[in-house]
């Protein structure tokens, strides 16, 4: 009898760990834990716990729709993983890999726990592109590619010689249990599952995107009043869709290349996670000593008085979403206009962000400070004025979530407003002395 676990990997078809158990030949019995650690703070009423156990509640409708039973609970993984194993006669446990150090200490419990019982602990990689250690083998490089745009031309040869294509193996292949577990009270759930609205499907979302909008993604992905994005990404951190048939699928499409860039973006902050020792403590490696957080609330409030980051504050904090362009103002601002540090924002995005992945968010908030192997340079420092005024000429978007500012001419609304809370220009200066001198620290 095998257990499979479910992680960030929630749908019914194309999963690595399918194939595996579909190649046993086993019986398996599905579990998918609700660990206390990623809800805590009350991270289940905020917009990325909404969204995680919205799709746990699909993926709960999915395995019902199909007859099979998908066993849900809630406590410590390696205390629930003891008491399945006590009970039922599992022995092999198998896993997709995380790359997240919390993800790397749980798993080592897990296995240890495993190994205690006298069953094995498979780990596999699911939610990649590439297979990381064929990939290093393959590039014959001493080291990892610390900079995209050679690693991007590397990973388009290596799966043009190497494919990952996508498997036809579902839940319909498999030879599901319905063997019964007495789950004691102190697994139960500590809230309703069914409060919350099943997520929904993303396949959709994909015909669309690739039958009307791909090819025009290239030219116009950065001008967020008209969001060209596919609205995936909610979807995609979760493993509700597969990579590899977002990647097959997109490659069959005229125009597709800059979209498939960025599921090559998402491959290398992985790719980084793991080969980058330092990615996870920069803030420890650098002297951030000099930055603070005098203007972190009125940052988060959407109340800087810049209306361009106003709104987009606004936009996350109501819906879950932000346009990548508004992400990158937004953080460059908070890190560099207000030198605040990188962690708070990074923070507050995991709560709010409908599609936070802790390795992909943390990629990008060092972008925007200059930390890190792959970064902006300290004296990158993007002016959110003339930026809004390129990609949102009109001030739509401005108006959508600053209605108090909807009558302003298509030159004023962009323009700080009498109370902003910094001189554009004098914190650009100060910034770029600030981050020399952090940069310089390493």
């Amino acid at each position: 009898m095998k257990l499979f676990i479910h992680r960030k990997d929630l749908r019914i078809h194309d999963l690595a760990g399918f194939d595996y158990l579909h190649e046993t030949g086993a019986e398996s019995i599905h579990l998918l834990i609700l660990d206390p650690f990623l809800l805590r703070g009350g991270r289940e009423k905020e917009h990325s716990g909404r969204n995680f156990l919205q799709h746990v509640r699909r993926l709960k409708q999915l395995y019902e729709q199909h007859g099979h039973q998908l066993h849900i609970v809630y406590g410590e993984p390696e205390q629930v993983l003891d008491y399945v194993l006590e009970q039922q006669p599992i022995d092999e446990v198998v896993v997709h890999r995380d790359f997240t150090p919390y993800a790397k200490e749980r798993d080592r419990k897990l296995r240890q726990m495993a190994d205690q019982h006298g069953a094995a602990f498979t780990l596999l990689v699911d939610h990649m592109m590439i297979h990381v250690e064929h990939f290093a083998e393959f590039t014959g490089k001493d080291g990892y590619y610390k900079i995209f745009a050679p690693f991007h031309r590397k990973w388009l040869d290596f799966l043009s010689q190497h494919p990952n294509p996508v498997s036809s193996t579902s839940i319909k292949e498999l030879k599901l249990s319905s063997r019964a577990i007495d789950w004691p009270e102190r697994f139960q759930l500590p809230f309703q599952l069914e409060d919350y609205e099943p997520a929904g499907e993303p396949a959709p979302l994909l015909q669309h995107f690739l039958a009307k909008q791909v090819a025009d993604y290239g030219e116009e992905r950065d001008y967020y009043a008209i969001d060209p994005s596919s609205g995936l990404n909610p979807h995609v951190v979760l493993g509700a869709v597969s990579v590899r048939e977002m990647y097959d699928r997109a490659s069959l499409e005229q125009g597709s290349e800059e979209w498939i860039r960025q599921i090559a973006f998402r491959d290398f902050y992985l790719y980084q996670a793991i080969y980058d020792e330092d990615y996870f403590r920069y803030e420890k490696r650098y002297d951030l000593s000099g930055l603070d957080d005098r203007y972190f609330e009125a940052w988060y409030k959407g109340e800087t008085g810049i209306p361009v980051i106003d709104a987009s504050m606004r936009q996350l904090n109501e819906t879950g979403r932000m346009h990548n362009r508004l992400r990158i103002l937004s953080a460059m601002f908070l890190t560099k206009n207000l030198q605040c540090p990188f962690t708070l924002g990074e923070q507050y995005f995991r709560r709010k962000l409908l599609d936070y992945d802790n390795i992909i968010n943390r990629g990008n908030w060092m972008w925007c400070a200059s930390l890190g192997a792959n970064s902006a340079p300290y004296f990158r420092v993007v002016n959110p004025v003339t930026q809004s005024a390129k990609y949102d000429p009109e001030g739509d978007y401005i108006r959508q979530w600053l209605p108090e500012l909807k009558d302003l001419s298509i030159k004023e609304i962009h323009q700080p407003r009498p109370d902003a809370i910094v001189d554009l220009k004098r914190s650009r200066a100060a910034a770029i002395e600030t981050y020399k001198g952090i940069v310089q620290s390493l």
